[in-house]
């Protein structure tokens, strides 16, 4: 079909997909089961797809289907975040959900201050810290537009969306205090026989860190990588293994007592992290000040020390 159906096909189009049944779908946008049926009748001949195909004694999503589930969710919460905006935002008497997509290391890094600070200003509204799985995840899809933003490094990520610096970080090594380069650091031709674990943003994708090796003409296999860099101490303690790390994630979380933070055994450059978010919540009064809650928070992190060798 080459005319757009009516919007409101839109909520008949979410529930009955969430629902995955014509009645149950009726019942919960308040239509007759017959009228919920020709809504259906309407969205298979817009798409050219079934939709829900009859299994057994139920219905399952088509692929399409399934595709449409998340995107209209995503549209349905921007519709709603679009109708709750007001020229003035007022945190203190706002309940609107904030939703910030970062990893494992700004969880512990950024975390506990900057819900301390949004609970203070916003005492009804909260905070939901989501795991990011892709590295294009602000593009252009609804879901992104319906988040609030996410925080990754720069250089990381291909985003070309706004974004705004929030602070600075360094890379360290984690070694067992047995481990000889505890206090011999190893030469550049040794970083290949290393047993490496390393941490990634997004699973997938090949780590920042063997990148930025590889720049430098150095290949390494990892003996793990995973998506974390909280649980990195964990594979290293009482063996021979080396992980790198954010220096300011070495401060935030208890490290098993055996291990020494010492230099990154390479030029790894620095971390500058950065809050990135979709052009259309730029100009939103609420968005406007999250931004500003982050950014301050952030930035009144204490810089890191300088490494000066085992610990």
């Amino acid at each position: 079909m080459s005319a757009r159906p009516d919007l409101n096909l839109l909520i008949a189009l979410h529930a009955l997909l969430e629902e995955r049944h014509v009645s149950r779908a009726a019942a919960r946008i308040g239509v007759s089961q017959p009228a919920a049926s020709a809504m259906l009748a309407r969205l298979r001949r817009h798409f050219d797809d079934d939709l829900l195909a009859r299994v057994g004694n139920h219905y399952e999503l088509t692929p399409l289907g399934t595709q449409l589930r998340e995107q209209a969710g995503g549209v349905m919460q921007l519709s709603d975040r679009l109708f709750d905006t007001k020229s003035q935002f007022d945190p203190a008497t706002s309940d609107r959900e904030f939703v910030l997509t970062v990893s494992d290391y700004l969880v512990a890094v950024l975390g506990p201050s900057l819900l301390s600070a949004f609970e203070a200003q916003a005492p009804r509204a909260s905070l939901r810290l989501r795991q990011f799985v892709k590295p294009n995840e602000l593009h252009s899809d609804a879901s992104a537009r319906s988040e609030d933003g996410l925080i990754a490094p720069h250089g990381a990520f291909p985003l070309g969306v706004p974004s705004l610096q929030l602070f600075s970080d360094a890379w360290v090594a984690l070694v067992d205090r047995d481990n000889p380069i505890a206090q011999h650091p190893p030469t550049t031709e040794q970083l290949p026989e290393l047993h490496w674990v390393l941490g990634q943003y997004e699973p997938g994708e090949p780590t920042f860190m063997m990148r930025r090796l590889a720049e430098r003409g150095v290949q390494i296999r990892p003996r793990a990588v995973i998506d974390r860099f909280v649980a990195l101490p964990l594979l290293v303690a009482g063996t021979d293994r080396i992980a790198i790390i954010q220096q300011r994630l070495t401060r935030a979380i208890d490290l098993p007592p055996t291990l020494r933070v010492i230099p990154c055994p390479f030029d790894a450059g620095p971390i500058n992290e950065a809050l990135w978010w979709h052009s259309v919540h730029t100009f939103d009064s609420g968005h406007q000040w999250f931004r500003t809650l982050v950014r301050d928070t952030a930035r009144a992190l204490d810089a890191p020390a300088e490494v000066t060798g085992g610990s």
